[in-house]
């Protein structure tokens, strides 16, 4: 079943932590001219993994449990503040996922808002100190046009992230 509204149900929204998967990465990865549905990954290649983690301008980030606790917390209040129906959230040590609907607005808008809201309250919280931000450029939004797919990327951020997390 296909929705014809011209409106996705929802999107998954992914943002990464800061330096934790660069360009020549083993797992792949993706730039500019490999950003379109269904083109491949960069393949591994370690002298250009070697040269980024070079440039990186502060160490790799990797959040502890008050951290993702924040991000949680930000994320969820700011799908309540904008109506926005949050279906399934996972925060991990270097990435968040989230299945959310926010309507006609551009999924842009609710990646930004999400990792703004959550450099925010780990900073009022005492929890990241530091002047740059958390995360990397940009993230993932992906489209989910119908049920199956809104069910796939809810089980997706809900039972495909690994164990729960210990509070370290």
């Amino acid at each position: 079943m296909w929705n014809d509204t011209g409106t996705p149900l929802a999107y998954l929204i992914t943002f990464r932590t800061y330096g934790t998967w660069l360009h020549g990465d083993p797992r792949g990865s993706v730039n500019r001219f490999r950003n379109q549905y269904g083109s491949s990954r960069l393949p591994e290649e370690q002298r250009w993994l070697e040269i980024n983690s070079a440039r990186l301008k502060n160490s790799p980030v990797n959040l502890n449990a008050l951290q993702r606790s924040c991000v949680n917390e930000a994320i969820r209040e700011t799908c309540d503040k904008r109506n926005w129906a949050l279906h399934a959230i996972n925060v991990r040590t270097n990435h968040s996922h989230s299945v959310a609907a926010i309507g006609n607005k551009s999924p842009a808008i609710a990646l930004n808002a999400f990792k703004a809201n959550s450099t925010r309250l780990m900073r009022e919280r005492g929890c990241w100190q530091s002047e740059r931000s958390p995360w990397v450029d940009k993230g993932s939004t992906r489209y989910l046009w119908n049920e199956q797919s809104l069910l796939l990327a809810v089980d997706y951020v809900i039972n495909g992230q690994g164990d729960d997390l210990p509070n370290f």
